[in-house]
């Protein structure tokens, strides 16, 4: 933009945050920010204006960069969510462009401040991941880049495995360790220090079953954790053998983040589907000209343009909070008469879904059959070497996108044995939901694990309807 034009974006930004608030949205002060398209796509691929350095970033942004510098992808605006929140518009963008991406922009920061899931994020990541960048950088000053690398190359590979659902730093009460008891013949026993290890003090309570060894004359071994443990991240950086201080730090560090995203991973469909229906009703209510109706009408169209490949979650979410709104408003007599609607309540009904509501529960609880159809929804697979239309009935349709978005569509794995076989290693399960695990990637990852564990690795999963257990020993992977 323009300096007249970016004077002009400023004066109309104050008539849509008055339009924004007078249709109830409540939202965190913005700081909106012009960037040039290197800065945008740099911060798309670090997903923060600063974060620590890491090759996967760099590909990322290649990628990014390469399809904007050809016109096969734009990014227009960032929006962090942080308090206050801050958005970064593109500086090619045109001022109508950007009128639209701040009303874009006010919704996504009112979701981040009002659903339940966002309630737990660290309002102060945006600073907390530059700490993050420096304690990094001073690792690989002190331990050398190759080092540090490696530990962050397995800590990614498995950053999705946290819990997203507790406190990300809360300990539970002290109760007695749970470890593997040795006999002296073990050589554990001789020193008091030898099985500090297994931190697990902070792995849910319980009393456990005690398992008989064999001989009978040999001490019980208790199971560790006692119960199966759903963090992953934090597991390993705390009862590992064989991590450094530093190397536990930064796996912290990289759950600490990734329970940042978790909610964003959540709730896709649903935030964007929320914005796009604000930033639609913010510009109809605006004076706009006749050059700038059009133009918004091109790039409205564009921003929920269906796919025939996959969901559209602009579109998708969109019309889900327009059909909720119109069923509320609506009802029809059976409604009125089985759940009490009055109609006239369609408004508060999505107020009160944004707030409540995940991409699962949205989904399983307001797609419609009519939705359905008015998208075009259906299942395809491969039949015979060609791409075929498999399914239309609406219950499956929905059905199916429930069970992609469970977990967030991201294997459930959880850690069964700390010392599997009375020998350290690490048992991991696979809690199958009907998709099996891509057999090279759980491979690769298992390495890494091997080289956070220090020992060999199991992970017990479902392929092809039968029980399989892939291994890594610390030479080779396999899957007996």
């Amino acid at each position: 933009m323009t300096p007249a034009e970016l004077a002009l974006f400023e004066r109309r930004l104050e008539e849509i945050d008055r339009i924004a608030r007078s249709l109830g949205l409540d939202y965190y002060p913005v700081r909106f920010e012009v960037v040039p398209a290197q800065v945008m796509y740099t911060f798309g691929a670090y997903g923060m204006p600063r974060r620590f350095s890491h090759w996967s970033f760099g590909k990322a942004y290649h990628r990014m960069k390469t399809e904007y510098d050809f016109n096969l992808s734009r990014i227009y605006e960032l929006v962090i969510n942080a308090n206050p929140a801050y958005a970064f518009l593109l500086e090619g963008n045109s001022l109508l462009q950007n009128l639209v991406v701040a009303a874009h922009v006010l919704a996504h920061v009112d979701f981040f401040k009002n659903n339940a899931r966002f309630r737990r994020t660290a309002r102060d990541m945006v600073e907390t991941m530059a700490v993050h960048a420096e304690r990094i950088r001073a690792y690989e000053f002190k331990y050398g880049r190759e080092a540090v690398e490696r530990v962050l190359d397995a800590a990614l590979a498995i950053q999705d495995q946290v819990d997203p659902y507790t406190d990300p730093w809360a300990r539970e009460p002290e109760e007695e360790p749970n470890l593997p008891e040795r006999s002296p013949a073990d050589g554990a026993a001789q020193d008091p220090y030898a099985d500090l290890w297994a931190l697990d003090r902070w792995l849910p309570g319980g009393t456990g079953e005690e398992r008989q060894e064999s001989p009978p004359a040999q001490p019980t071994r208790r199971a560790f954790p006692r119960r199966p443990v759903k963090d992953l991240v934090r597991f390993i950086a705390e009862a590992s053998p064989i991590l450094e201080p530093w190397e536990r730090d930064v796996l912290l560090m990289i759950r600490q983040e990734m329970l940042y995203f978790w909610p964003q991973l959540e709730t896709k469909i649903m935030n964007e589907g929320w914005a796009t229906y604000f930033h639609t009703r913010i510009m109809r209510a605006l004076d706009l000209s006749d050059a700038e109706a059009l133009e918004f009408a091109q790039m409205h169209a564009g921003v929920i343009q269906p796919s025939p490949h996959q969901i559209n979650p602009y579109l998708l979410g969109l019309k889900l909070f327009e059909s909720i709104e119109r069923r509320w408003d609506h009802p029809t007599p059976e409604e009125r008469e089985r759940w009490g609607r009055q109609g006239g309540e369609g408004r508060a009904k999505i107020f009160e879904v944004r707030e409540t509501e995940t991409d699962l529960s949205f989904i399983r609880n307001y797609l419609t059959k009519e939705l359905v159809e008015e998208l075009d929804l259906y299942l395809y697979a491969q039949v015979d070497g060609h791409w075929q239309v498999v399914e239309k009935d609406w219950e499956r349709v929905r059905d199916h996108l429930v069970q992609r978005l469970t977990h967030c569509g991201i294997p459930y794995i959880v850690v069964e044995d700390g010392d599997y076989r009375g020998r350290g290693e690490l048992l991991l399960r696979h809690r199958h939901e009907g998709w099996d695990l891509d057999r090279r990637y759980a491979l690769k990852t298992l390495e890494h694990l091997y080289r956070l564990w220090g020992k060999p690795v199991h992970l017990a999963t479902v392929e092809q309807g039968r029980e399989r257990v892939y291994v890594f020993d610390g030479e080779s992977a396999a899957s007996p």
